[in-house]
């Protein structure tokens, strides 16, 4: 890897590629430290501090990178764009006219990048109205107001301002995407998440738990090497072409192979149950009723329940992502067209259903290993009471975005540097 790194310095386009993205995330660091307008800053420190209690705001506070408890410009992060794509993708299956414009190509795929940004916008005002009217329920629990002289020309004023900047933060990612190396959005939440390397290393360093502080590293080198082990497995099929003519040249066959992975939805139901999973906290943080309480209580991150209603969301949302991403009807069609067939297999028909008794072999122990990974965080904080600063989610983001980026580092490398036989 560090060879890889080095290696690409040495090229110029890729250089520029690299403190291009390096620049952008840098100014997304920032403005996760600008305050909105209006907001009292000794209030903001209590705020800090009262996060550290909250799981769920917590667990929000991770993926904006600490944006959310400081009331930052940059407060909601990114992940309303994130959800809004979840959601677009979700009604490509059910709506027929999204459907139609995902198989138009790049016109297609601008127009739904394009929704994508509207349900953006909604997401992000509706998020933080919601927000502001939590911060300012917390003035009692800090003892002083957080909204300074709060109306409706200050509501509008910071919900301008955290919209605006959660559009920025789209902006720059799609930025970073085009002119830079790696997928922005990725590694914005990949920013957010190693910014709190620094806490997650303080709080194993000061644990008084003397076990946990032995065991606790090679805890996370083992969870490390078996999603980089889970993440890079895959079954290959054997596709073999056959002989065509094209025009008055005959083309000659060939043998190669279709990779399925075994984890195919990549970390996508992790998000989504996440997010699935931190409404009814969320909704007891803003509702302060009995009943939202309790349930807001009943499903806290830190709880069984959670747990399980998050590791079966997972699984199901890992089978309907992977219907989603890979169709074997589509692909047997495919094959078919181009001359290529499956040793042993029928094409047409035969091969669709051969393909999806292999994906569904797989997507199982890809699903329970998202599961697993998931939950594991919360049952050693059930077991141990240490304070972990990285959940599975985290886990999982960090190391499928450090891979991918790799991946993409070396392919621009390869292009630049490949020697082939004539020289």
């Amino acid at each position: 890897m560090l060879s890889t790194i080095l290696s690409a310095f040495t090229v110029a386009e890729i250089r520029k590629k690299l403190l291009f993205t390096a620049a952008l995330l840098a100014l997304y660091r920032l403005g996760s430290h600008l305050p909105v307008p209006g907001i009292s800053t000794q209030a903001v420190n209590d705020i800090q501090k009262n996060f550290q209690g909250q799981g769920i705001l917590n667990f929000l506070n991770l993926f904006s990178g600490g944006g959310l408890s400081r009331i930052a410009v940059f407060a909601l992060g990114i992940m309303p764009y994130i959800t809004a794509s979840i959601i677009l993708q979700l009604l490509t299956v059910v709506v027929p006219s999204l459907e139609k414009l995902s198989k138009e190509g790049e016109v297609g795929q601008a127009r739904i990048t394009q929704y994508t940004r509207y349900l953006t916008v909604g997401l992000a005002l509706a998020q933080s109205v919601g927000y502001v009217f939590l911060f300012k329920s917390f003035s009692s629990q800090v003892g002083q107001q957080v909204i300074v002289n709060f109306n409706f020309a200050k509501l509008f004023l910071i919900v301008v301002s955290l919209t605006a900047g959660c559009v920025l933060l789209m902006w720059m990612g799609e930025l970073i995407t085009q002119r830079g190396i790696g997928n922005g959005i990725s590694l914005m939440i990949f920013a957010s998440i190693v910014s709190r390397l620094p806490h997650g290393v303080q709080a194993w360093w000061t644990n008084p738990d003397a076990v946990f502080k032995v065991m606790m590293p090679i805890i996370v080198f083992a969870v490390v090497a078996a999603v980089v082990f889970i993440q890079e497995g895959q079954r290959r099929i054997p596709i073999q072409y056959a002989k065509r003519v094209i025009g008055r040249r005959m083309s000659q066959g060939g043998q190669t192979y279709l990779p399925l992975r075994v984890n195919m939805a990549g970390v996508i139901p992790v998000i989504f149950a996440a997010s699935l999973m931190a409404f009814p906290p969320t909704v007891g943080q803003l509702v302060h009723t009995h009943w939202a309480t309790s349930v807001s209580n009943f499903f806290s991150p830190n709880k069984w329940p959670y747990v399980v209603g998050e590791s079966i969301l997972i699984i199901l949302f890992t089978y309907f992502y992977t219907a989603v991403t890979f169709n074997p009807v589509d692909q047997a069609d495919n094959l078919k067209k181009y001359g290529g067939f499956i040793p042993g297999v029928r094409p047409g028909r035969p091969t669709a259903e051969f393909l999806d008794r292999i994906l569904a072999r797989l997507t199982f122990p890809g699903a329970l290993y998202l599961a697993a990974v998931a939950a594991l965080p919360t049952v050693l904080i059930n077991q141990t009471s240490a304070n972990f600063f990285f959940g599975g989610t985290s886990l999982l983001i960090v190391v499928g975005v450090a891979l991918d980026t790799m991946k993409q580092l070396e392919a621009q490398l390869m292009m630049r540097n490949y020697e082939g036989f004539l020289k």
